[in-house]
């Protein structure tokens, strides 16, 4: 997977905090969900203005800088495994149990 970076900007990254590419090609961040507490409306971090290319992802990397790689579609699909023959049920064997004859007492 070849990535390239689009653009250079060393952004400092606070722990916390989730940091994308917007629609307008600008790095936004915003706070993160943690435990019972919700998470924030992102904020502009650095104007970029990145047009982007379809079939790329656009992500900012560990130094803070716009990269992108391809997108994967498709792939290998994995083999299914080889279905068995539904196992035959065993036929019950029917046991005639001798009919029990209940003497009277006189």
């Amino acid at each position: 997977m070849a990535i390239k970076k689009v653009a250079k900007v060393g952004v400092k990254k606070e722990k916390g905090y989730l940091y994308f590419l917007d629609k307008q090609g600008d790095i936004s961040a915003a706070k993160m969900a943690r435990g019972g507490s919700k998470g924030g409306a992102p904020k502009k971090v650095a104007k970029v203005g990145v047009k982007r290319e379809e079939g790329f992802l656009y992500f900012i990397d560990k130094q803070g800088d716009v990269s992108c790689a391809k997108m994967v579609r498709g792939g290998t699909r994995k083999k299914k495994a080889a279905k068995k023959a539904p196992a035959k049920k065993a036929a019950k064997k029917v046991v005639k149990k001798a009919a029990k004859k209940t003497a009277k007492k006189k």
